[in-house]
């Protein structure tokens, strides 16, 4: 266990979710709100797109106005590649737009981008390299758009793997992790046809696994925005905004609170893995309280 008990830099993670990602960018209003630095950012599939944004300097009202009306009508292209029904080019079009033709590296803010191998089933987590291709691969929801080729892989949309990517931030310099799962519901659509079952038990898979490997955040915020749209939520762009700011200003008190106490965690936490010994409940009380 790497132990840092003073390493109090701040690592986002931001999950997939298709158009739901716009509760994203409330999430950053709010840390921007209390003044609170992201030390380095990582994101999946409509996460990876906003963390880029973010990563590259856009403050939350900028990124909004770029989303809000982002949609899955705008956003296709129908092809007749192998692979899928529509290619990302738009996407890739957006980013080099408002961003440029970037390369990761070179953002403000460190930023890791994941995407899945669909010939291996390896998890990719790019740190470097072309921005628009980390990202249109990181979106290529398998069986709808077209994978892409980056360095002679073939990549598709990285929630198949960690649709909420924690996994990155610690390398990446993070001491405390703070986690943000668009798709954490209780109960899934009633389904109508064939596709409805499929992609409910695609879902099932993705969210049964990403409920694992959120433990691993010290902060997670579980978004339920099983009310809203995964293609088009243009005409509820401020209730979605705000379904990811009003929950985030809520856990601020417990990010400033793992800034305070976490010399004590860390201790704690290293003592619970390496002593046969139960980590001090007050410290478990403390936890549960904020």
């Amino acid at each position: 266990m790497k132990l840092n008990p003073f390493n109090t830099r701040i690592g986002l993670a931001l999950g997939g979710g298709a158009a739901k990602g716009v509760a994203h960018i409330g999430v950053l209003k709010a840390f921007e709100e209390e003044q609170i630095p992201i030390h380095c950012i990582s994101g999946t599939s409509a996460g990876a797109l906003i963390a880029s944004y973010h990563a590259f300097g856009r403050p939350a009202e900028s990124i909004l106005s770029i989303c809000s009306t982002l949609n899955l009508s705008k956003i296709i292209n129908f092809t007749f590649e192998r692979g899928g029904l529509f290619n990302t080019k738009t996407i890739r079009e957006m980013i080099h737009r408002d961003l440029g033709d970037v390369r990761i590296e070179d953002a403000d803010i460190p930023l890791a981008i994941c995407a899945t191998d669909i010939e291996t089933g390896e998890q990719l987590i790019f740190k470097s390299g072309n921005l628009a291709d980390a990202v249109c691969a990181s979106m290529a929801v398998p069986g709808l758009f077209v994978p892409v080729e980056v360095d002679g892989r073939i990549l598709v949309d990285g929630g198949l793997v960690e649709n909420v990517p924690i996994s990155p931030l610690a390398k990446m310099g993070a001491g405390i992790t703070v986690a943000i799962d668009l798709s954490h519901v209780s109960r899934y659509p009633k389904p109508k046809d064939t596709f409805d079952v499929i992609s409910n038990a695609i879902n099932i898979g993705i969210d049964f696994n990403t409920r694992k490997q959120l433990k691993k955040a010290d902060i997670a915020v579980l978004l339920d925005l099983s009310r809203y749209s995964l293609t088009d939520n243009s005409d509820c762009v401020d209730e979605l905004y705000m379904e990811g700011y009003q929950p985030m200003k809520k856990k601020i008190r417990q990010v400033f609170w793992y800034k305070r106490m976490h010399a004590v965690i860390s201790v704690s936490k290293a003592a619970g893995a390496l002593l046969p010994f139960k980590v001090p409940e007050i410290i478990k009380d403390r936890k549960r309280s904020n």
